[in-house]
């Protein structure tokens, strides 16, 4: 019986953890899931891509093997190589910063596309934007001036940002017309809640979610907070909260 009810108890959270978020776009609907901390999958017309894939390849046991990876950066939350060793790569391309090229252990990509901050690149009709992500000032930044990506990423017509660890930039401030945004928030090694919804606030997004937003000593931050901020100054901004880490995490 006690098995039971935790079973019952974590169903919820597993339910939450494993729905895909449905967009329209002008060549069918657009699916993405959250995963793990910044690791999302997205599904459109048949293509699969992963994000920051991390957390373990169990993770992705029921989910379509990625014909594409994105990567923003080289730190391991983002470029865990574990979960990579786990999931079958002889038909995915990676693309990612040059220096995610060069700590890669894992070289069975079928192919490997280096694309540098302000680049852009196409892959089967999606098209990818590489936008500067890094902290400011420089001086003591653990996410150095054009080392890291974010990515915009084009499904049909919809515009999808994915931030990587970074503060609020001038890079992410003077987006333009995204649909859906990830955005970080969790110092000390990215953005705080107050900054990140005044970057918000700066680009407009249609819909935002937070998320890597786990700061240390598994503290979380309070993304409830980043919603009143936002929505208090534009009510238009959909800010969708969900739970990146759930009990069994």
């Amino acid at each position: 019986m006690k098995k039971l009810l935790t079973i019952l108890f974590l169903l919820p959270f597993f339910w939450a953890y494993a729905q895909p978020e449905t967009f329209s776009t002008k060549k069918g609907n657009l699916e993405i899931t959250p995963v793990f901390h910044a690791a999302l999958v997205m599904q459109w017309n048949g293509i699969t891509v992963y994000a920051d894939t991390y957390g373990g390849a169990e993770r992705y046991k029921n989910m379509k093997m990625p014909d594409l990876i994105v990567i923003t950066h080289e730190h391991g939350d983002h470029l865990d190589e574990a979960t990579l060793a786990g999931l079958d790569l002889t038909k995915t391309e990676l693309i990612a910063p040059q220096k995610v090229i060069d700590q890669l252990k894992n070289k069975t990509f079928a192919k490997i596309t280096v694309l540098p901050n302000g680049q852009n690149y196409t892959y089967k009709n999606i098209k990818i934007e590489a936008i500067g992500a890094y902290n400011i000032p420089e001086e003591t930044a653990r996410h150095k001036k054009g080392v890291g990506n974010g990515y915009v990423l084009t499904f049909g017509g919809k515009r999808v940002y994915l931030s990587g660890d970074t503060d609020g930039t001038p890079d992410m401030r003077s987006l333009k017309n995204i649909d859906v945004a990830f955005v970080c928030m969790n110092p000390p090694y990215t953005m705080d809640v107050v900054p990140a919804a005044d970057a918000v606030l700066a680009f407009k997004p249609a819909v935002v979610y937070p998320y890597h937003y786990r700061q240390p000593g598994n503290k979380f931050s309070d993304i409830e907070l980043f919603k009143k901020l936002v929505n208090d100054r534009n009510p238009k901004i959909d800010v969708r909260l969900r739970n990146w880490y759930t009990a069994a995490q």
